[in-house]
């Protein structure tokens, strides 16, 4: 096993309406690659395989996740993406939205 994620989402990410991939965003329980620390968020490249029964999580890049916990399945538009790789949460970028939105109104 490489990486464990809990509070973790598939997070599909839009172009418009056009989908460009999905990625995995969570917090880092343990991970056997030492490279993140306990308590760390990690956004992974694109999703290349999902298997329920096991909880794991291959990406392209040949990483392996497991899951633990229930997670949740967001969409984000590709302008927000660069918010998930510097540590924002998809339910952060979502009141950050909201926020935007009310101001311009």
């Amino acid at each position: 096993m490489n990486t464990i994620l809990k509070d973790w989402y598939i997070v599909s990410v839009f172009e418009g309406k056009e989908l460009l991939g999905k990625i995995l965003w969570g917090i880092c329980v343990d991970d056997m690659t030492y490279r993140f620390a306990i308590g760390d968020y990690v956004c992974t490249s694109e999703i290349e395989f999902i298997s329920p029964m096991t909880h794991l999580i291959r990406t392209v890049n040949g990483s392996l996740y497991q899951v633990i916990g229930e997670g949740r399945k967001v969409e984000v538009q590709v302008k927000d993406f660069e918010l998930l790789r510097k540590g924002f949460s998809p339910d952060q970028i979502t009141q950050l939205n909201l926020i935007s939105h009310d101001l311009l109104h």
